[in-house]
């Protein structure tokens, strides 16, 4: 197995998968449920299969059909998430046999924890995506947890997992840096 490059994210929100260094896996679309009526550019970029939301005129912000939108991309994603954890149970198992050499034994055993480090990583994404998929639930994905304002769907589509305005997070991360830095 190739080393991959685990840059941590230096911020406390993790990185959505589709800007994570390229690996090859086959990544499954989310074409079982039909489009929820957003107009698409059909050259625009797709996270996980969707098209990102084109807001209709007089449309408002976060309605139903806005909020089916995100729940589907942060399910595939969270669908996503689940097949690399089982994925690597299974390489785990498979790849576990004792090592007569000592330095094949230390590569492998580096390998394994490299991938359980990403995994806990994805872990906890994965606890955040749930977080989301439960505001948007109660209601109230979408707006700032800090100010109350509106997030943005452009802000969404790039972090899902979002829960500060632009402004909101730019602040936090500037206090955490005087306070950490």
């Amino acid at each position: 197995m190739a080393v991959e490059n685990l840059n941590e994210p230096s911020n406390s929100e993790e990185t959505p998968a589709a800007a994570k260094p390229a690996r090859a896996r086959s990544r499954k679309t989310a074409a079982a449920a039909p489009p929820a009526q957003p107009t698409t550019n059909s050259g625009s970029a797709t996270l996980f299969g969707i098209a990102p939301y084109q807001m209709q005129a007089g449309e408002e912000y976060m309605s139903d059909a806005q909020m089916v939108h995100f729940r589907r991309i942060l399910e595939a994603w969270k669908a996503d998430l689940m097949q690399e954890v089982d994925r690597t149970v299974n390489y785990m198992q498979d790849e576990s046999a004792a090592l007569p050499d000592v330095n094949d034994r230390a590569t492998q055993e580096e390998e394994f924890a490299i991938e359980l480090r990403t995994r806990d990583r994805e872990r906890k994404l994965i606890r955040k995506i749930e977080q989301s998929i439960q505001a948007i639930d109660d209601g109230d994905y979408g707006y700032c947890e800090t100010c109350g304002i509106e997030i943005g769907l452009r802000r969404l589509e790039a972090r899902p997992t979002a829960t500060q305005c632009i402004d909101c997070k730019t602040l936090a991360e500037i206090k955490e840096k005087q306070n950490h830095g």
